[in-house]
């Protein structure tokens, strides 16, 4: 009895004597993420992602605050939201004073590396090492040659440290020139209900589709190099859709298909695989979730994310009450700023300036030779004077009113506003003042944020609003 006694308290020593966790961190590029069939898609083949889902944990309402590549990497990094971290908008910069996962890692005994594209700056707050390996420019046509040395080295250099390596893939964000489209014929594509059905559109989301095929055949590189490393039992593997594609309706926008990200965990012996969770969850939650599991001391007030290590490890099934959004326009259009709050079945948003048109010059927008940026918007200008249905998502895009409420549970696309609608009053209300807290409590002006002044401040590194 006696001895039996002394194994489990030994056992249950070794358990809690455990060493942190490697931390590998892949990242899609502009992938909506119930387009992944893991989150439902009905098109793209990605074996290698469905497997990762099928010994992990998925998260089902996992959201980033701003459907912008640099926003949502400094957001992930630093554990802070974008007004108070600095970056607001694309192609800006965080504030000088903020610290991000290389300060917190680094002194826990982590070499934290970075692969791919790092879209984040200044420099000495996101000191990553950087690793050879994938493209670090996301409009390249084509996109270079990957390889695994850089990461392979990365993983396999010093094992008496634990490592934490972020892979940011440059798929499948455009240009839509790599993997096989063939795979997907256009007349054979279930468009999901944003989408307007034209023969431009079929033509380009098959090419989307078929980069999601490309970038899951390099997560399943990445993952091979980590299971020939000897490595794969003791890392937490993260995998992450990003923000939405850039299809009208998801990137650049509050809606679901714009911050609604894809998330899936695997953590061999820790989290349970082939298990879901509808816990809420944030970007800015990761940061202290990395800290929490390298049982590091940090300051909760340093951060607007909290740790869901117990979500992680099956302990809690809930985390957080609400997941918040914002969206400045400036530089890729006209100013629009929006902001949102969702609690995973309903999300509330508020368009500041409904008054204007909205106007994504990327998207929308001509090149300098007179080409369109993508070339199926103008099919959806001009089917919409006869189709209903394209008319109504290019008017949705366009014409927003102040304010809208979608069930998203029953709505996943959010079609249909419900924010005139008596009987959902009482929600629209509660999630409006939740919204009017965070914004308050974020030092969030509102509409003067998404101006040209705040903007060239902010790349200056003089930012005018947030709470510093």
């Amino acid at each position: 009895m006696r001895f039996l006694l002394y194994v489990l308290l030994v056992s249950a020593a070794c358990l809690h004597a455990q060493s942190p966790p490697n931390v590998l961190i892949i990242m899609a590029d502009d992938c909506t993420f119930n387009d992944l069939p893991a989150y439902g898609g009905q098109n793209a083949k990605t074996p290698h992602i469905d497997k990762l889902a099928r010994e992990g944990l998925l998260f089902e309402r996992a959201y980033l605050s701003e459907a912008m590549c640099q926003p949502c990497r400094a957001e992930l990094f630093s554990g802070q939201y974008p007004t108070r971290n600095g970056c607001a908008w694309n192609h800006s910069a965080s504030r000088d004073s903020v610290t991000s996962m290389p300060h917190h890692l680094g002194p826990l005994g982590y070499r934290v590396g970075l692969a791919g594209k790092v879209h984040v700056k200044p420099k000495k707050v996101f000191p990553f090492e950087e690793v050879d390996g994938f493209d670090s420019n996301c409009v390249r046509n084509p996109t270079r040659p990957h390889q695994m040395s850089g990461i392979s080295e990365f993983i396999k250099r010093d094992q008496k440290k634990p490592f934490c390596l972020v892979v940011a893939l440059v798929e499948p964000h455009v240009p839509w020139v790599m993997g096989d489209a063939s795979q997907y014929p256009p007349a054979k594509i279930k468009l999901p209900p944003n989408i307007a059905d034209t023969a431009r559109t079929r033509q380009d989301f098959s090419s989307y589709l078929a980069e999601i095929t490309y970038m899951d055949g390099q997560v399943g590189e990445i993952l091979k190099v980590l299971e020939e490393s000897g490595n794969a039992n003791d890392t937490l593997v993260l995998f992450t859709s990003e923000q939405g594609s850039q299809f009208p309706g998801c990137k650049w926008t509050n809606w679901d298909t714009g911050i609604h990200t894809g998330l899936i965990a695997r953590w061999p012996g820790n989290i349970d695989g082939g298990s879901t969770t509808d816990a809420v969850v944030q970007y800015a939650d990761i940061l202290p979730t990395l800290l929490t599991l390298a049982e590091g001391d940090y300051n909760e007030k340093s951060y607007d994310g909290r740790s869901f290590a117990g979500v992680l490890r099956g302990e809690k099934k809930s985390h957080r009450q609400y997941a918040y959004g914002l969206h400045n326009n400036i530089p890729e259009g006209p100013r629009y700023p929006v902001r949102t709050v969702t609690n995973g079945e309903w999300r509330y948003i508020r368009n500041l300036l409904p008054e204007e048109i909205y106007i994504e010059k990327h998207l929308m927008g001509i090149k300098g030779t007179g080409a369109l940026n993508n070339p199926y918007w103008a099919t959806w200008v001009r089917d919409s004077w006869n189709n209903p249905h394209t008319y109504k998502v290019v008017r949705r895009y366009m014409r927003r009113p102040a304010e809208q409420l979608y069930h998203t549970a029953e709505d996943p696309y959010e079609m249909s506003n419900l924010a005139g609608n008596p009987e959902f009053s009482g929600i629209k209300e509660r999630l409006s003042m939740e919204l009017d807290r965070w914004m308050k409590e974020q030092g969030d002006p509102g509409a003067a944020q998404d101006t040209q002044r705040a903007h060239k401040a902010a790349k200056e590194g003089k930012h005018l609003y947030g709470v510093k």
